[in-house]
C-alpha cells in the first residue's frame, strides 16, 4: 500500500511514526504501513458467496452456497487467536462478506478484543439499516468497490444496476457516520475512468480511495493481457498524484492510496526529486520504513474454509488450516520453506531485482504476479515499470 496523499502531500512525517514507538499495537491506522514489527493485517474471506459476477474476482465467487465455510464458533476462535497474537487489523472480505449472517457478531467480537475491524464489500447490500449495524458493530472502515462510472462498472461487475446500488451504499455509510472509501482495480477497460472517480470523491465527500493494480489470480488470470503497459501505468500514477495534489490544494484532503504495485513508491520519490521537492529524503525514509510488499509477513489471509495463505491472491499455496491449528502457530512456523523465504525474500529474488537500489523500499513487489506471468516465483514482477536507469541511479536529477 503506497500512501500517495501521505507521501506526496506531506500528511505523514517519519517522526509521526517514531513518536508512537513504531510498533503496530501502538500505531493509529493511518500509520500501520510503517510499523517496525509487521504483525500481520489479516484478510479473512469469511464467505465465498457473492451476489455479483466480477470479471477480476480472485475467489471465483458465485451466488450459491459453498460447503465447508468456517462456523461462527471457528470464526470466533480465529478472532481470539488473532487478537492474542497481536494482529492489529482484521479485514472481512469475500465473496461478499455481507452475505454471511453472523458478520456483525464476528466484527463486534474483534473490536471488543481490541482489533480494528474493517470490511471490503461491493456495497450493493448496504441499505440504511445495514450501515447502522456496521457502525454499531464497531467497524472502523467500509471499503466499497467501484470500477468506473455506471456503464463501465456494471460491465466489470457483471450485474446491471451494481453502480447505483453501490453508490447508495456509500451514501448510507456516510449518513450513518461510518468512514467509507472507494476501491478501484486498474486495467485497460477502465483506465480512463480515474478522473471520474476523483470527481465522485469530490461530489460525494468520500474521504478515501484505493487504486489497486491488477493481480493475476482467480478470474483475474484471464485479464493478464488487459493489464496496462508500463508507459500507461506511469501516466496513470501521475494522473493519480496530480488529482491528489489538486484536491489537497483545494482544501479537500482525501486519503489516496495505490495498492499491489510497490514500484509506485520509488516512482513517486523520483518524481519528487525531479520537482526538487525538499520532501524527497523524508519520503524515501518512509518508503524504507514501509518495506514494500509484505505477503507472508505483514499481511496474511484466511480463506472461507480456514486455509491460511500469504495473501488473498495466493490461493494455490496453503500453510495450514485454522480449523486444525491456530493462525498464530501457522504464521510463526518457519519449517515451511515458502513461509521462511517470504519472511526474508532478498536472497531468493532473481534478475533485475537483485541490482535494484529500491529493493528495500519495494520488497520485491508481488511474487504471486511474477509466478503467474513467468512460472518463476522469484522472477522480477512484470508489472514493475521502473526503468533500468531508474533502478541503478542514473535517472536521478
Amino acid at each position: 500500500m503506497i500512501g500517495i496523499s501521505k507521501l506526496y502531500c506531506g500528511t505523514v512525517e517519519p517522526s509521526d511514526v517514531l513518536r508512537y514507538g513504531a510498533l503496530s499495537a501502538n500505531l493509529p491506522s493511518h500509520l500501520l504501513q510503517f510499523s517496525a514489527d509487521k504483525k500481520p493485517v489479516v484478510v479473512w474471506n469469511c464467505t465465498r458467496r457473492c451476489n455479483l459476477r466480477c470479471v477480476h474476482c480472485y475467489a471465483h465467487s458465485a451466488d450459491k452456497h459453498y460447503a465447508g465455510e468456517l462456523t461462527t464458533g471457528q470464526g470466533t476462535a480465529l478472532i481470539e487467536d488473532l487478537a492474542e497474537f497481536g494482529a492489529p487489523v482484521l479485514l472481512f472480505s469475500g465473496g461478499e462478506p455481507l452475505m454471511r449472517p453472523d458478520l456483525f457478531e464476528l466484527a463486534n467480537r474483534a473490536v471488543t478484543l481490541g482489533m480494528r475491524a474493517v470490511i471490503s464489500t461491493n456495497g450493493t447490500l448496504i441499505d440504511r439499516r445495514t450501515a447502522e449495524r456496521l457502525r454499531d458493530a464497531g467497524l472502523s472502515y467500509v471499503g466499497i468497490s467501484l470500477d468506473g462510472t455506471e456503464q463501465v462498472n456494471d460491465s466489470f461487475r457483471g450485474i446491471a444496476g451494481a453502480f447505483n446500488m453501490a453508490l447508495a451504499g456509500i451514501r448510507n455509510c456516510i449518513c450513518a457516520g461510518i468512514k467509507v472509501g472507494l476501491r478501484f482495480t486498474i486495467n485497460k477497460r477502465n483506465a480512463g475512468e480515474i478522473p471520474a472517480m476523483f470527481s465522485l470523491l469530490e461530489n460525494e465527500n468520500i474521504p478515501r480511495v484505493c487504486f489497486y493494480h491488477l493481480v493475476y489470480a482467480g478470474r483475474g488470470t484471464k485479464l493478464i493481457n488487459e493489464d496496462t503497459d508500463h508507459t500507461t501505468t506511469r501516466k496513470l500514477v501521475d494522473t493519480i498524484i496530480d488529482h491528489t495534489r489538486r484536491l489537497h490544494s483545494n482544501g479537500q484532503p482525501v486519503e489516496v492510496l495505490t495498492v499491489d504495485n510497490h514500484a509506485d513508491g520509488p516512482y513517486l520519490y523520483l518524481r519528487l526529486l525531479r520537482e526538487s521537492s525538499p520532501r524527497a529524503p523524508k519520503v524515501l525514509e518512509l518508503l524504507l520504513m514501509n518495506g514494500g510488499n509484505s505477503s507472508g509477513n505483514g499481511i496474511g489471509c484466511v480463506s472461507w474454509d480456514g486455509s491460511v495463505h500469504a495473501d488473498q491472491f495466493w490461493r494455490h499455496e496453503s500453510f495450514g488450516n485454522v480449523a486444525e491449528r491456530p493462525f498464530s502457530q501457522i504464521w510463526s512456523d518457519l519449517s515451511n520453506p515458502l513461509m521462511a523465504k517470504l519472511k526474508d525474500k532478498r536472497p531468493h529474488l532473481t534478475g533485475r531485482c537483485t541490482r535494484c537500489r529500491f529493493l528495500d523500499a519495494c520488497g520485491g513487489n508481488f511474487r504471486v504476479r511474477a509466478e503467474a506471468a513467468t512460472g518463476n516465483l522469484w522472477a522480477p514482477d512484470p508489472a514493475c515499470y521502473l526503468t533500468d536507469e531508474e533502478i541503478s541511479g542514473g535517472g536521478d536529477t
